[in-house]
């Protein structure tokens, strides 16, 4: 299932060329927890389920810069699905569909008190499937 989010680039987010500085990019795609909250899986039911997500990968391609008071989408999606992890792609949009960044998350999930590597929950891998 695919969500998307708008956002707005403010002021403290451009760097001295008047555009979005690259790593703010990192922080409009951390805006994914809207993805798992969406899917009816938060932190809290995450944790219930005994396994924790973490990057453990972020490729990310910068298209177009984006600037101060421009309004942005992020889209989330499922990618794909393996035993301990899955991969998101995100998409950044100016509002009207330029395509400003995208990327490839890989998470893995992490048991929050061995920090073991579990399998991906079935409550979750079903939602990356779907």
């Amino acid at each position: 299932m695919e969500t998307a989010l708008e956002i707005v680039v403010r002021p403290t987010e451009v760097d001295v060329n008047g555009h979005v500085n690259n790593a703010k990019y990192v922080d409009y795609m951390e805006w994914r927890e809207e993805w798992y909250e969406r899917q009816g899986l938060p932190y809290a039911r995450l944790f219930a389920l005994g396994a924790v997500t973490v990057t453990a990968n972020l490729n990310l391609n910068f298209r177009q810069e984006c600037r101060q008071g421009e309004f942005l989408v992020i889209t989330t999606r499922p990618e794909r699905l393996g035993r301990t992890s899955f991969a998101l792609h995100q998409e950044i949009r100016k509002r009207g569909g330029t395509l400003a960044a995208d990327g490839l998350i890989t998470v893995v999930t992490i048991a929050p008190t061995t920090r073991k590597n579990p399998p991906v929950p079935d409550e979750l891998a079903a939602t990356c499937r779907s």
